[in-house]
């Protein structure tokens, strides 16, 4: 039986109101509200308040979804391609070591084309152990076959996670959403939430173009000569390009029926900009006021928070790059090249750029930070940033 204090929680939270609610119970509310089916769940930091807080919903009767514990994240992931493979809607969450232990399913989802959604709470990879945040975790798995969006915060989180669902399942692709340990999994913020029927609308139930049916009965994943594996691999690179213009499409949608956008390139005061910096995540958010510092002495900058990395929004960071000077910062690192996301940005530039590493294993990157490297970038520096105020 519901307590009072329980009932009036879950009431608000159905009435469309705004609430004020961590990252991770942002998750949580978003695959409520989305009607996710099936939900795979094994604890990791700082990831488990998303699937404690479904227990609760489920447990309640708040959420009609099948609620399954298992043994490690590599078996949730299983668990969810299972699900999805018959049909179902499927949902799971993890971080760092887990989502590393998940490497070879997200491989197997995004071959199998299911529409899962993950929410992964980046956090620094071992060894030495640290809880707190860095995207190394989940750009590691940039291969997978897995959209992938960044968030900068617990409105975003919300909303992206909705749009994901839709998204994948348009598109037969898995999708990725990322919000930043502790920063934003365990920070309050206010939620706008929608009413269920709106989401329902948005977010109708699609039939699968093929599944796992007794009554219909296939063969998924067996051995393939290289003719048909070729098709089949090249059939993921053909959807990740769909779903560059679903994404739009998505957006323009979720626009209409709520209020809110989100481009896959967030930028701030970039028009007339003669510098500007490219980062994700809250580091992208943090720039903001970097910028404006910047902007009080006379220099020309804007920044250009990257939410979609895979795929890759190369036309969009072409155009925004165009005659400007650019400075990118990754909290993350591939060893023996440097940052993952300037790599990335540099392949599709005909153009030098800085490079900065910067907020590995959590450490605070303030905007203070930021606007001194962008003070001394030369168009030629790579560097890795190990104080807060270098």
């Amino acid at each position: 039986m519901l307590g009072r204090e329980e009932i009036e929680r879950k009431k608000i939270k159905e009435e469309g109101t705004t609430v004020i609610e961590t990252g991770n119970h942002a998750v949580s509310l978003a695959a409520k509200f989305a009607r996710a089916d099936v939900v795979a769940a094994y604890p990791i930091t700082p990831q488990t308040q998303i699937v404690e807080e479904i227990a609760k919903f489920v447990e309640n009767g708040e959420m009609n979804a099948k609620f399954i514990r298992v043994e490690s994240e590599h078996s949730a992931m299983a668990a969810c391609i299972g699900a999805s493979a018959t049909g179902a809607r499927a949902f799971t969450a993890t971080s760092s070591q887990g989502l590393l232990l998940m490497h070879e399913m997200l491989f197997a989802a995004g071959g199998y084309r299911l529409p899962i959604v993950m929410a992964n709470v980046n956090r620094s990879l071992f060894p030495p152990w640290n809880i707190l945040v860095e995207h190394s975790d989940s750009l590691a798995q940039r291969d997978t076959g897995w959209i992938q969006f960044y968030c900068a915060s617990n409105q975003e989180v919300f909303d992206t996670t909705i749009q994901a669902f839709k998204i994948a399942e348009e598109v037969n692709l898995p999708a990725m959403v990322n919000l930043e340990g502790f920063i934003m999994s365990h920070t309050h913020m206010p939620i706008e939430l929608p009413m269920q029927d709106a989401v329902d609308r948005f977010l109708p139930r699609r039939e699968h173009l093929w599944k796992l049916d007794v009554d219909n009965p296939g063969t998924f994943g067996s051995m393939s000569n290289p003719e048909y594996y070729v098709l089949m691999r090249k059939g993921i690179e053909d959807a990740m390009k769909e779903a560059r213009t679903k994404i739009l499409d998505v957006n323009t949608e979720f626009e209409r029926e709520f209020g809110r956008k989100y481009e896959p390139i967030e930028c701030y005061k970039c028009e007339d900009a003669e510098t500007v910096i490219f980062a994700m995540g809250t580091i992208g958010k943090e720039s903001k006021r970097a910028v404006d510092e910047l902007r009080n002495e006379g220099v020309k900058a804007g920044v250009a928070r990257i939410r979609l990395f895979r795929p890759f929004p190369e036309e969009s960071i072409k155009s925004i790059a165009e005659g400007k000077k650019i400075i990118i910062f990754d909290r993350d690192c591939s060893f023996g090249k440097g940052g993952v996301l300037s790599t990335e940005i540099r392949s599709v530039l005909d153009k030098p750029a800085s490079s900065y590493v910067v907020g590995i294993g959590g450490l605070d990157v303030p905007y203070t930070t930021i606007k001194k490297c962008v003070e001394r970038a030369n168009g030629q520096k790579d560097e890795w940033i190990t104080e807060v105020h270098p």
